[in-house]
């Protein structure tokens, strides 16, 4: 009977073999998260889309049921009495008087008149100020209504012209007729129901040919004249 020899091994026996090292696993971020963001940011955007969009159709409809529109202003009646410049002083004297009337247009709409300040130029030189409405005459406007005011021009000022301008004076002493800009600033509130607005600060613009009265002509005609609103 053959031995049962044992194999001889030929070298050094280390044991089993090791299996290879596993590659390092890579960072993936969470996908999950980032679509719950893109979600979230979806939903802000369709939300403030939505709140635009009903605000532009909430304007529309105002608009379309409320038709505001802008006041109206007019000069009615316009007269220098005096404008005399002298030339060593420096010193302008001045009286002139205009009659203004202002028209709400509007159906639903009234207008809260709170103060009105109003400034005379003479070739583009200022010569004089007039509160037109103050908070002792403030008054409130009703629809489809038409009010009065009255801007009294009336003192003397040191103001420097140069020989072009004083000789104007003359000249349009003779022609019984002056030039005259006249910049008003208002502050006016709006209100609807018993909704009231903020106030409001539009500005008006007049360019007149304000008649020269005095002794020797007593009658004068003066052109009613729509003044421009800056709003």
């Amino acid at each position: 009977m053959a031995d049962n020899k044992q194999p001889n091994l030929n070298g050094a026996y280390y044991g089993p073999a090791i299996p290879p090292a596993e590659p390092p696993r890579r960072y993936r971020p969470d996908r999950s998260r980032r679509s719950c963001f893109c979600c979230l940011f979806s939903v802000f955007w369709k939300i403030l889309l939505a709140l635009i969009v009903l605000v532009v159709i909430a304007g529309v409809i105002f608009y379309l049921v409320v038709q505001p529109r802008i006041f109206k202003f007019y000069v009615n009646e316009a007269e220098i009495t005096k404008f005399d410049y002298n030339s060593n002083t420096t010193q302008l004297r001045y009286n002139m008087v205009l009659n203004f009337t202002a028209h709400n247009p509007n159906k639903k709409l009234s207008i809260y008149y709170d103060k009105v300040l109003a400034e005379a130029f003479f070739m583009d030189t200022q010569f004089a100020t007039s509160d037109v409405i103050t908070f002792m005459n403030s008054f409130r406007q009703y629809k489809k209504q038409t009010n009065a005011m009255t801007g009294v021009f009336s003192g003397e000022q040191n103001t420097f012209l140069d020989y072009s301008r004083y000789s104007q004076i003359s000249d349009d002493k003779n022609s019984r007729s002056f030039d005259i800009y006249v910049k008003l600033y208002f502050r006016m509130r709006f209100r609807l129901g018993d909704v009231i607005t903020r106030t409001y600060r539009p500005k008006v613009k007049c360019d007149l040919k304000v008649p020269f009265v005095n002794g020797t002509n007593a009658f004068t005609f003066f052109t009613p004249t729509k003044c421009d609103i800056d709003f």
